[in-house]
């Protein structure tokens, strides 16, 4: 990890990163004085998948449950579906309703009472990104130093209570607008629109991202990678387990971006969209009419030619075997958005964390 990153350490101390994704949740210590390959890291069950599993055990023991807490990742939503579907009560709250679907009357819809209290017969199920007495235990259980920072990620698609996607794609609009560097990408404190990011940032009380951008910084935090960039114009995807994003990148700086759903593309036609995204001739409306969330771009860069050389991370990334280099910064392909995520907020902020709680991205 280079000077920047250490300097930043020695500043702040242990700071704690996490990536959380639909599948797991990847964890990196980096603690001051110790070389990157000795900081402690954990990948781990994603906060969903775990309540997905708690609402499933309650569905074996034919007990409701009650969703209370904040919003967070709304992978267990098919587990309630399962469960309503047996007959079984289940409820939430009107904050824990949000990590469901934005429409309460949507909430209603799947069968949910909103309710401020737990009702007698429903089991009291906690909704979160992030735990701090879980992180709090594992550490100290691992001997590990607790962090004196929190850096985090997770997606957030925004308050939509009539769809999401559009806005996921506005938002990458209006950040490509504020600034085109995504180091720039990480908030302070995140907008009030962006509820799951404010949740989040409520638990930690640090700096959160999108996780497409700390995936995008965790290949930029590779020399080579960064590098290249400044010769030619480089494409950048994160083959996520639920989203694949990709990003184009000219002189370290994002020029376009396209999301769509991991499991609504095959080899074929992920491959026609990147063709076309390369070219930015790929209209957002129709990724979204294949089910994904579009495209963005920033201003056109002639420069940069055609941004065939290509990057890929993540879990699915054997989708594109053969398309491009398969990373592993700093030797560890699952810790890359953790590694960026650190890398960003240090490089933007090279004298410690920003005391300005400001909504906006620095």
């Amino acid at each position: 990890m280079d000077s920047a990153v250490q300097h930043f350490l020695q500043t702040v101390g242990p700071v704690l990163c996490l990536d959380i994704g639909s599948g797991t949740q990847d964890a990196l210590l980096a603690r001051p004085g110790l070389e990157y390959e000795n900081w402690p890291r954990f990948v781990l069950p994603s906060p969903a998948r775990l309540t997905a599993r708690r609402i499933r055990e309650l569905t074996l023991l034919r007990r409701g449950v009650w969703l209370h807490g904040g919003n967070m990742g709304g992978g267990f939503s098919q587990a309630l579906k399962e469960h309503v579907a047996e007959g079984l009560p289940a409820a939430c709250t009107a904050e824990a309703a949000r990590a469901i679907h934005d429409n309460r009357d949507v909430v209603r819809g799947m069968g949910l009472e909103i309710r401020s209290l737990c009702p007698e017969n429903c089991v009291p199920v906690s909704l979160a990104d992030y735990a701090p007495e879980f992180w709090a235990a594992l550490l100290r259980l691992s001997g590990l130093p607790q962090p004196h920072l929190v850096l985090a990620a997770a997606q957030d698609h925004g308050f939509h209570p009539q769809g999401n996607r559009q806005g996921r794609m506005q938002a990458w609009r209006d950040l490509l607008a504020a600034s085109s560097d995504p180091s720039a990408w990480i908030y302070d404190a995140p907008a009030p629109a962006l509820t799951r990011l404010v949740a989040l940032h409520e638990k930690t009380g640090g700096p959160v991202a999108d996780t497409g951008t700390c995936a995008l910084l965790g290949a930029l935090c590779e020399p080579e990678v960064l590098d290249r960039s400044f010769r030619e114009g480089i494409t950048i995807i994160n083959a996520g387990n639920s989203h694949t994003v990709a990003a184009l990148v000219y002189r370290g700086k994002v020029r376009g971006m396209y999301e769509h759903h991991t499991g609504m593309r095959d080899r074929a036609h992920l491959l026609e969209d990147l063709k076309q995204f390369r070219l930015s001739w790929l209209p957002s409306e129709e990724v979204q009419a294949s089910g994904g969330h579009g495209t963005a771009f920033g201003p056109y860069c002639e420069e940069a030619a055609g941004y065939a050389p290509t990057y890929i991370l993540g879990p699915r990334r054997a989708l594109l075997q053969g398309e491009g280099r398969f990373l592993a910064p700093h030797g560890d392909m699952m810790l890359a958005g953790c590694f960026g995520l650190l890398w960003g907020w240090a490089h933007a902020h090279p004298a410690g964390p920003s005391l300005d709680d400001g909504a906006r991205p620095h």
